[in-house]
């Protein structure tokens, strides 16, 4: 049910293809849709959509000119409206619109409008409180929050993880998980209890703990948790190498692979650029939309990779770059690894804007350490991802289907110039390919969805606990943020405090 008016819209005016853009927009036809238009669908940025249309019923396919609508936030009962809005032009028609609240606010009047008169419903109001970032205010109802999130009943990679798991014991757990992976691997062990996050580390590489506190406490913040304990692997590689019957632990991890049980997250990556968009990062899921280079026809045709040498095949793909490259631009910006022999690899070049890579058509994601990372900002892009098969997955890889969402080459590499010359071959089927790979990122990938995911996961693990969480010996408690500028008021507290 995400994404269903843009695919009405598309079936009803499917004569539009040509509709690029002839004209302006029409502000009766255009639409504005998207979860940024809920109250109480709380994420760092909010974000919706609008679509140009013209007068004629037809949807633009290309961008109307990035200045074709203006929206302006206000808070109708205060001075100052502190928010931060940003309108993306995404050169395919529609717009993505995102807004950080700095501030909460008991309603907002949100206006869309193209030249000076409103657009579709415009102006949408919307009736509060609505609540900022650092607002801690949880939805006391799971089942209120799952539905004003518009959240999946079910996701199908977390019922595979947790199937391997029919009960879980935190007393025992608690135990044994630190015993056999404590003294070699870098570990957090975590209790949520009554919506507050104790943590407990393993190991002496334990930095990247900010990444899994900063999720926590910001979903705490939005929603009642469940009491909940597990352990997260803050490593690289999955840990939990066993096969069944032996006794397997539940890690958590941000990667699994096909010979691990693992039980898969959104990575740390994704996830710090959702809770950071219009914050301290510039790479986000809604940032890359508007910034997809050159329309397809007008890419570069040449392959591109640029990375780091933290997997084998990444030097054999920088060595067919240097033996093809009119096909290949692959080269590497850093050597850590590996010996760094000039002659084999040739010079490690500068870091560009990951915006720049889309200026060529055909992106290919080799494996790094385990999974690369960046495969969710390459499929949201215009170019067509070429993807190495791999043990390794993100917890999304298993919905992606190859030849659908993406071109599939061998983990050796040995038939990616054949790959490649079919892409070449079959470009409107490449695009196609594309275009498949885009709507995915876009209708799974979003903010809202990664917080999705991760309630649901807990939830669905606490439920399979047949012991209490404690808070452990050794656990200290992870403490929500206390530098906010504008502190709300919490109307649910509130009314509770008055009961």
């Amino acid at each position: 049910m995400r994404a269903l008016w843009p695919l009405c819209l598309a079936l009803g005016a499917a004569a539009a293809a040509a509709a690029g853009g002839g004209g302006r927009p029409s502000a009766e036809r255009s639409a504005v849709w998207g979860p940024g238009l809920r109250a109480a669908a709380a994420l760092p940025a909010r974000y919706f959509y609008v679509q140009a249309v013209d007068a004629r019923g037809l949807r633009f396919t290309s961008s109307p000119g990035e200045n074709a609508f203006q929206v302006k936030i206000t808070a109708p009962e205060e001075q100052f409206t502190r928010v931060g809005v940003q309108v993306l032009d995404r050169k395919d028609g529609s717009f993505l619109v995102r807004y950080r609240m700095y501030a909460s606010y008991k309603s907002l009047r949100i206006e869309v409008k193209t030249g000076d008169k409103h657009v579709a419903k415009s102006p949408y109001i919307l009736e509060g409180p609505i609540y900022h970032e650092n607002c801690d205010c949880p939805q006391e109802e799971s089942s209120a929050w799952l539905e004003e999130m518009n959240c999946p009943q079910t996701i199908p990679q977390i019922q595979r993880d947790l199937a391997n798991f029919p009960i879980v014991d935190p007393d025992k757990i608690a135990k044994e998980i630190p015993q056999r992976f404590g003294q070699r691997q870098s570990l957090c062990h975590y209790t949520v209890k009554d919506n507050e996050v104790y943590i407990k580390t393993y190991g002496e590489h334990v930095g990247f703990r900010i990444f899994m506190d900063a999720i926590l406490l910001s979903l705490t913040r939005k929603v009642k948790m469940p009491d909940v304990e597990f352990f997260v692997n803050l490593g690289d590689w999955p840990l939990e190498k066993r096969k069944p019957p032996q006794n397997l632990h539940p890690i958590f991890s941000w990667c699994g692979s096909s010979e691990s049980k693992d039980i898969v997250m959104p990575t740390y990556d994704l996830t710090d650029s959702v809770l950071e968009t219009m914050g301290r990062v510039s790479l986000d899921m809604m940032s890359v939309q508007a910034n997809t280079g050159p329309s397809w026809e007008d890419k570069n045709t040449t392959a591109f990779w640029r990375g780091r040498d933290s997997r084998k095949e990444r030097l054999e793909l920088v060595k067919l770059s240097r033996k093809y490259p009119e096909i290949i631009d692959a080269a590497f910006t850093n050597f850590f690894f590996f010996k760094h022999d000039e002659s084999l690899y040739g010079p490690i070049v500068k870091h560009i804007s990951f915006f720049d890579f889309f200026k060529y058509k055909y992106q290919i994601n080799v494996d790094g350490t385990v999974a690369a990372y960046r495969l969710p900002y390459l499929l949201a892009g215009n170019s067509v991802v070429l993807k190495q098969d791999s043990i390794y997955y993100e917890h999304f890889y298993n919905e992606l289907q190859p030849w659908k969402h993406y071109i599939p080459f061998k983990s050796d590499l040995s038939d990616l110039l054949e790959k490649l010359q079919w892409a070449k071959d079959h470009d409107e089927e490449a695009k196609n390919i594309a275009k498949s790979g885009q709507e995915f990122a876009r209708n799974n990938l979003m903010g809202d969805h990664i917080f999705c995911y991760y309630f649901k996961l807990f939830q669905e693990y606490a439920s399979l606990q047949v012991s209490e969480p404690k808070i452990r010996d050794g656990m200290e408690k992870v403490q929500q943020p206390d530098d906010d500028l504008f502190p709300c008021t919490c109307h649910r507290k509130k009314a509770k405090d008055e009961l």
